[in-house]
């Protein structure tokens, strides 16, 4: 029988952000199967990050960060990062790169709250809690008025609400957690009533991209 493990705490993302390596996916209860790409997680940003990372303005909120490459490469550029992850593992292999990161949930208490100048949502983690709109909605919280929001959807039209589970192809399951797929329109009819605003799409490789401002009335810090 698989062993269940709580989800992104443990083996087997965990064991896989150790190795650098997958195979490692998110299995939906149908046995469907979503690839994660850790290797490229756990490797420097591409042309697909930094074409994110160029459009960010002020201090960057790195949402679900990860092992920290996004987070790293800011700073190496001279940046005021954050990044932001559940997972202790990824947190460890994100400080070990050198960038700034905080062992929290994007819904708990977070440093300067209201004052973030943009915040991604990178690899797919507008799926993280499996509310879109929810999430959202606490974004527009955390980053300024008028503020940025950099959001890589899935590459096709999609809007689902899941449970997953992290697997690692091999028989080591995590426990179920909600997870969501959205894809650029799908962003869009959820970023509006959230309080956000599209501006800008774009596509590098396989990799699609929505950039969204802060329709939040307030002075800008």
């Amino acid at each position: 029988m698989p062993v269940a493990t709580r989800p992104w705490s443990a083996d087997p993302y965990a064991h896989a952000l150790r190795r650098r390596r997958g195979p490692l996916f998110l299995r939906r209860a149908d046995g469907w199967l979503l690839p994660l790409d850790v290797e490229r997680w756990c490797a420097g940003a591409d042309a697909a990050d930094l074409s994110a990372l160029h459009r960010c303005e002020g201090s960057v909120l790195d949402l679900g960060c990860g092992p920290g490459r996004l987070v790293a490469a800011l700073t190496s550029a001279g940046r005021s990062a954050l990044g932001v992850d559940v997972s202790e593992a990824a947190v460890d292999r994100a400080r070990r790169l050198g960038g700034p990161v905080v062992h929290r949930s994007v819904f708990d208490e977070l440093p300067d709250e209201g004052g973030w100048g943009t915040a991604l949502l990178m690899d797919g983690n507008i799926g993280i809690g499996g509310d879109p709109a929810a999430l959202l909605g606490r974004v527009t919280q955390l980053v300024r008025p008028g503020g940025l929001l950099i959001v890589e959807t899935a590459p096709q039209e999609v809007d689902e609400r899941v449970e997953v589970q992290v697997d690692d192809g091999r028989g080591a399951t995590g426990a179920l957690f909600p997870w969501a797929r959205v894809g650029p329109r799908a962003l869009e009819r959820h970023s509006r009533p959230a309080g956000w605003r599209a501006t800008t799409r774009w596509t590098v490789g396989e990799r699609r991209f929505t950039a969204l401002r802060s329709r939040r009335a307030g002075v800008p810090r």
